[in-house]
């Protein structure tokens, strides 16, 4: 019965990476489509990405429904409650991740741009579009991974597990990438697959380690912050908008320094931000507060 479980369990675990290459091979052929229709606007490697993430989000509402998935077992509480989550969670993330980029910026890792004059409405305008363009990650990303995903793999292996599982594909699906340009006259319906296949490879790349474990430790976060509540996807929504925003302004205002002493905190091949110090950092606050949790129910 403990083997058929743990089977069970693994199967349930791989399911979401077959549907991922099915989705990609779908998006190979149907980017092919859309350039063949809109003329040579982007790469062939781009419009594939692009499509695939369409494709996942929208799988969220078929897999809901054949899961037998509520918006309420996804973690959506009623409306105030849901907002007062993501209020919470974004305060929580400048608390989580301000100290990182001070520290980054004391190392001189980070160092502002002074090539770049901003005024006051410009930097107000660029920072309220970045908010919305994080609002939108989060909440895409957030419903994937520690709604449908979580809670899926949830119904199969214990939530530790889920926790994991879940964290595992959410660090994976930042690497997904290929680069080699295809020239528009030679795209051929079948031209996306060897970008799969470099897509796909690139997991296996040595210089995405460090971003790869960081990102894992974000999921990891994201999903006990989700987990605190039975309903508690805005707690995570919050978080990670909050996040995505001081990384983008972080980007607008400074630069990475690849001459620092302490350079290796971060991963340059990623973005500059997520790295050593933030796997760090975010798994001492996990530990700390799975030492507090154990410390409150032992009382």
């Amino acid at each position: 019965m403990g083997r058929f479980s743990l089977m069970r369990g693994l199967a349930s675990a791989l399911a979401p990476l077959l549907l991922l290459v099915m989705l990609a091979m779908l998006a190979s052929v149907l980017g092919y489509a859309v350039l063949k229709l809109a003329g040579d606007v982007l790469s062939l490697a781009k419009i594939v990405s692009k499509i695939t993430l369409v494709l996942l989000l929208l799988s969220v509402f078929p897999l809901k429904k054949y899961l037998q998935l509520s918006w309420t077992d996804l973690g959506f509480a009623p409306l105030p409650h849901f907002l007062k989550q993501v209020g919470n969670g974004f305060a929580l993330s400048l608390v989580t991740l301000l100290p990182v980029l001070l520290i980054l910026y004391l190392l001189q890792v980070h160092v502002w741009d002074d090539s770049r004059i901003w005024a006051w409405e410009a930097f107000a305008g660029k920072a309220l579009l970045a908010l919305l363009l994080a609002m939108l990650i989060a909440v895409g990303e957030e419903l994937l991974f520690r709604g449908l995903l979580l809670s899926g793999l949830r119904r199969q292996m214990p939530l530790y597990a889920a926790m994991f599982a879940s964290s595992l594909y959410y660090a994976a699906l930042h690497f997904l990438k290929s680069s080699t340009p295809i020239a528009y006259a030679d795209i051929t319906p079948f031209s996306g697959l060897p970008l799969l296949a470099e897509a796909f490879a690139n997991w296996f790349n040595p210089a995405i380690v460090s971003a790869f474990i960081a990102l894992f430790a974000v999921g990891l976060f994201l999903a006990v912050l989700r987990s605190r509540e039975g309903q508690g996807l805005g707690w995570s929504i919050g978080c990670h908008a909050g996040w995505v925003w001081q990384i983008k302004l972080s980007r607008d205002l400074c630069n990475v320094n690849l001459q620092a002493d302490s350079v290796y905190l971060v991963n340059t091949y990623y973005d500059g931000v997520i790295g050593p110090l933030v796997a760090v950092w975010l798994t001492s606050v996990l530990i700390g507060y799975g030492l507090y949790v154990s410390y409150m129910r032992s009382r």
